[in-house]
């Protein structure tokens, strides 16, 4: 029995059969490349679901979990920790917001967007503006509040019933966002791009427009950045490279590089709303993970860091638009920065699975589409050798599926 089985059997035997996983079990990282349990080495265009923005055991994110682990791991919010103050500032300085809060999660972080939005309303006086207005297809996190939030009822079957006070609108549509705000409308939330579903992109002047219509319904902008955040775009934060600015912010996914973490951002005003005893988190904000995530703000946050992934990401464009027009099946090729979706006329799991087989990790996210979000450092040379391995996986399908 390999490595890779003896851990799978192992999972089998004893954890919850809730994750649809490939046959082989990850054991080492680093930079752009992964290693299973066998030794085999893989060209990783997944990075945790756009987890590892500087890919696996970046040396800075390391040197700040090791010194960190060494001084200091958890004492609770009870007490001032200086990582914690550290990263809000880090994080405050690059955008819109004033504070920040801390968790362990963006499912837990949009559940605390939730609350604020209708903490803030009944504090202004209107208790009955709690509905918030979210879009269909998007993905907000799988506990009860932000399944709620999510616009897929494929995810919400057998867990009703939801918690109440949620709408589903088209996604890029702002009159049907109009047509659905009433009198007891608190907020608007989405993604800037829609990670989940395939990397669904808006209209130029979607979220300008949008920012506008909460300004005039007098309502609240939530932005979902847990995948478009950190540099994933090409611009810190989603919205900045759209020209809009939201009341509410979450993050998670690359934050931490690796490690658990979720943030909200919020203004000074808003922030009020949430005082001592109104929300909180026993792990959230602890010393370790904040460490991590201000080793990787600050290298993430650096102009010439952005401009690379721009770069990288219009390569990538370009490379897929030519194998789309060497094989065909390629079509739909969308995006920003290194957030990228494509319909593939292809069965996707099929061709992730012969990807995997040649040494690339790349996600199937739905039936026809893959999605690609690696680490934030690809370089062209790694982008080449990606293109090659889908290229012949592409090949060899075509071969199979062929009448012979």
């Amino acid at each position: 029995m390999s490595s890779n089985e003896s851990v799978s059997k192992l999972a089998d035997r004893h954890l919850l059969g809730n994750y649809r996983r490939f046959p082989i079990a990850l054991a080492k990282g680093r930079g752009m490349h992964v290693w299973d349990e066998s030794g085999k080495r893989y060209l990783d265009f997944v990075a945790g679901i756009a987890v590892d923005v500087l890919g696996h055991c970046h040396p800075e994110v390391v040197r700040a979990i090791r010194q960190q682990a060494g001084t200091l791991l958890h004492v609770s919010n009870l007490y001032h920790i200086r990582p914690q103050a550290e990263l809000a500032r880090e994080l405050t300085k690059q955008c819109f917001a004033d504070r920040a809060f801390f968790c362990n999660s963006g499912t837990e972080a949009n559940e605390a967007a939730i609350k604020l939005a209708r903490k803030a309303m009944s504090d202004r006086g209107e208790p009955k503006r709690i509905e918030i207005i979210t879009t269909l297809a998007s993905f907000h996190g799988r506990t009860l509040g932000a399944l709620s939030a999510t616009g897929q009822k494929k995810m919400k079957a057998g867990f009703g019933p939801m918690v109440p006070g949620f709408k589903h609108v088209p996604f890029d549509d702002v009159r049907a966002v109009e047509q659905a705000v009433t009198s007891k409308t608190c907020a608007v939330m989405l993604e800037p791009l829609q990670g989940e579903t395939g990397v669904n992109t808006p209209s130029k002047n979607y979220l300008k427009e949008l920012r506008k219509l909460c300004d005039r319904k007098k309502i609240l902008l939530i932005l979902d950045e847990i995948q478009t955040g950190m540099g994933r775009t090409g611009h810190l934060f989603a919205h900045q490279g759209m020209g809009v600015t939201p009341d509410i912010m979450t993050l998670a996914k690359g934050l931490g590089g690796g490690v658990p973490i979720g943030a909200l951002l919020t203004t000074e005003k808003l922030a009020a709303t949430l005082g001592p005893g109104t929300h909180g988190t026993t792990f959230g904000g602890n010393p370790l993970v904040c460490a991590a995530g201000l080793a990787v703000t600050k290298i993430v946050s650096a102009k010439a860091f952005l401009k690379r992934v721009q770069r990288a990401g219009s390569y990538l464009k370009k490379e897929l638009k030519k194998l789309g027009d060497r094989t065909g099946v390629i079509q739909n090729i969308r995006g920003e920065g290194l957030m990228i979706g494509v319909d593939i006329t292809l069965p996707s799991p099929a061709v992730a699975s012969a990807c995997l087989e040649r040494g690339a990790l790349v996600n199937a996210i739905a039936p026809n589409t893959l999605r690609f979000v690696p680490p934030l450092i690809v370089t062209e040379r790694e982008i080449d050798r990606l293109i090659k391995i889908l290229e012949k996986s592409i090949v060899s399908i075509q071969k199979e599926d062929a009448p012979s």
